[in-house]
């Protein structure tokens, strides 16, 4: 190639990485950020979007009943910015008259243990390293690989039964689901969108497939957000 040639190419253009990302909720769910603004994220939960309580639940409790839920949300919300949380998304209607035990979260997640090494072959080895009792493919995910790993989660019947009566009351059955996915154009970042429900006791229920099918489905509006 002579230097004329040379001159007359067009620069090459740089992607940008993404500065966030999109996602479109069902009704009645809602975002808290868990890297700023959660406290106020919560204050609108709490006296915006719970103004419904429970059935059963007295008129005279539904402070009580407002304050217990809040309390419950900071907990999970501590618990997720410590595993490198993003954004927590609860359900903040009742839907029947009762509210569902169901949330995910969207993190950062480390994948230093495979070095500098490209996405496609990252998520090989996450779908080679299919454990006992997990479903794991790969799937797109704003139109880019990803890998998607399904799995139930039954505690120890024989270590809870000595286990703290606090324990043994959240160590419920669940389904959990997530997905693993790369940053685009940030070679070694990737996030995690992580789903748990416990269900309705029936792990295998008809009930905690529509809610796994509900969650697939807001995962399949992700897109990357350059603004």
């Amino acid at each position: 190639m002579t230097e004329p040639d040379l001159e007359q190419q067009p620069p090459a253009v740089e992607q940008a990485a993404p500065h966030g990302y999109q996602l479109i909720l069902p009704p009645g769910w809602a975002r808290i950020p868990l890297r700023e603004g959660t406290k106020e994220a919560l204050e609108k939960v709490l006296f915006s979007h719970m103004w419904e309580v429970p059935e059963g639940i007295p008129r005279d409790d539904a402070m009580r009943f407002r304050l217990e839920a809040r309390r419950q949300m900071e907990k999970q919300a501590r618990a997720a910015r410590r595993n490198g949380g993003l954004d927590l998304y609860l359900p903040v209607l009742p839907r029947g008259g009762t509210f569902l035990m169901a949330s995910f979260i969207v993190a950062e997640m480390p994948i230093g243990q495979y070095g500098a090494a490209p996405p496609e072959a990252v998520l090989a080895q996450l779908v080679a390293e299919d454990g006992s009792g997990k479903s794991v493919a790969k799937v797109d995910v704003a139109g880019a690989p990803a890998v998607r790993r399904f799995y139930q989660s039954t505690p120890d019947a024989e270590k809870l039964h000595s286990a703290p009566g606090a324990v043994q009351q959240a160590a419920l059955p669940a389904c959990r689901v997530e997905y693993v996915i790369p940053v685009v154009d940030d070679p070694g970042r990737w996030i995690s969108i992580n789903f748990s429900i416990p269900g309705d006791g029936d792990l295998d229920s008809e009930f905690t497939g529509v809610l796994v099918e509900l969650f697939d489905a807001v995962v399949g509006t992700f897109r990357w957000s350059y603004e």
